[in-house]
């Protein structure tokens, strides 16, 4: 089974990707990238997951808004729930520059076969889609306080709350279940953590995709045992992990 995860640029900005499979019980790192063109990211989801081939894909935008304007209720849940952490998300409606392509996208992974899932039967395989929000998530995967501001902000405090990211992930998502084998991450992918901002917003990109990535893997594997969702298929819906059991 593949995990897909997809930062993906909401307007014309570069879409960070990931691809990790579950071999022999551990997820392995298959590819880290980044790519701008939709169509150029849809041939990357078909190289790595031909048709009738099972994955979920997790992707960082909201590809079900039923809203006219407004905010949908999964938005308005993550400041409920997350606000104290600094990890609302930002409003979703049909009147936004953004809704188009982001609703599109959602569409272009249903022809593929890729059905929307806000629940699921743990550890069938299928085709699946979900919508996620990394800052959340990585809030309860690594037990944080508050998010790590790496979005926003000087340029040296943005790399070194970067640099906490690549360490959590390294030190962390291996101990948790399942297991992210992290051997090829510093090595093939990701080197070092860049100092100046396209490099760094590169960097960023890719380790967002990683942990939604991540956060599909949690959700085939653990379903609504150790994962929350925020809202439905009716109203739009975000899957967050609980707080990790270590």
């Amino acid at each position: 089974m593949k995990f897909l995860g997809i930062d993906l640029g909401w307007k014309s900005q570069p879409s960070g990707l990931c691809c990790l499979e579950l071999i022999d019980g551990k997820l392995q790192l298959l590819d880290l990238n980044r790519k701008e063109a939709i169509a150029d990211i849809l041939t990357w989801i078909d190289t790595f997951v031909p048709a009738e081939e099972p994955a979920l894909i997790a992707v960082d935008a909201p590809t079900l808004i039923p809203n006219a304007d407004g905010s949908r209720l999964p938005d308005k849940l993550t400041h409920k729930y997350f606000g104290k952490y600094h990890a609302g998300c930002y409003p979703a409606n049909l009147g936004l520059a953004f809704a188009e392509r982001t609703v599109n996208f959602g569409l272009e992974l249903e022809s593929r076969g890729f059905a929307h899932a806000p629940s699921i039967e743990p550890q069938k395989p299928g085709r699946y889609q979900i919508e996620v929000f990394p800052h959340p998530a990585i809030v309860h995967l690594f037990n944080l306080e508050r998010i790590l501001k790496y979005k926003k902000g000087r340029l040296g405090d943005r790399r070194l709350e970067l640099l906490k990211l690549y360490n959590y992930i390294g030190e962390i998502l291996p101990t948790l279940e399942p297991p992210l084998h992290c051997s090829t991450l510093s090595s093939s992918f990701l080197p070092e953590i860049p100092y100046t901002g396209a490099a760094l917003k590169a960097v960023e990109d890719k380790l967002d995709s990683l942990i939604c990535a991540y956060v599909a893997a949690h959700w085939w594997y653990w379903g609504e045992q150790r994962n929350l969702v925020l809202g439905d298929r009716t109203t739009g819906y975000i899957v967050i992990p609980q707080r990790s059991q270590k």
